[in-house]
């Protein structure tokens, strides 16, 4: 991981998010260790399914938008961009109210490729999804935001 500071990382990336799907779905992020990044998303009827339930393509968003910003921690951004190539999950448990969180786990840290797993848990540390998603690291053409 680069040498940063994370509290001003996760206020950037938080920052970042106006405007985008993230701040739609309420996505904020709210820790960095070593090898993770975390976030946390309301379950309310704005991720809800027609059933009342957290729709599973909202837990794929939440995946997504922490495992791509975890790449963040492991490249240059000045010299790199990140985009999510591949995403799979498997829902194991239901959840109506409350709050889920996303813990993105480095597995595998290529030259050009980060394959990360999601584990999205409730308040009470029950998994609620499992997602992998593969990043590609592509050498920067234009300027970006980060």
């Amino acid at each position: 991981m680069q040498n940063i500071d994370k509290t001003s990382l996760l206020e950037k990336i938080n920052a970042y998010n106006k405007n985008t799907l993230m701040e739609t779905l309420e996505i904020e992020f709210v820790e960095i260790g070593d090898d993770y990044l975390k976030a946390k998303m309301p379950v309310n009827p704005r991720v809800h399914q027609p059933m009342g339930l957290l729709h599973g393509g909202a837990n794929l968003a939440l995946a997504e938008s922490v495992g791509s910003c975890a790449s963040i921690l492991f490249v240059d951004v000045t010299k790199f961009d990140i985009r999510g190539i591949e995403i799979s999950g498997t829902h194991v448990k239901s959840k109506r109210e409350g709050t889920v969180y996303a813990t993105a786990k480095l597995v595998h840290k290529g030259r050009t490729l980060h394959l990360f797993e999601i584990n999205i848990t409730d308040e009470n540390d029950q998994l609620i999804s499992k997602c992998k998603l593969t990043n590609i690291i592509l050498p920067k053409r234009n300027e970006t935001k980060l």
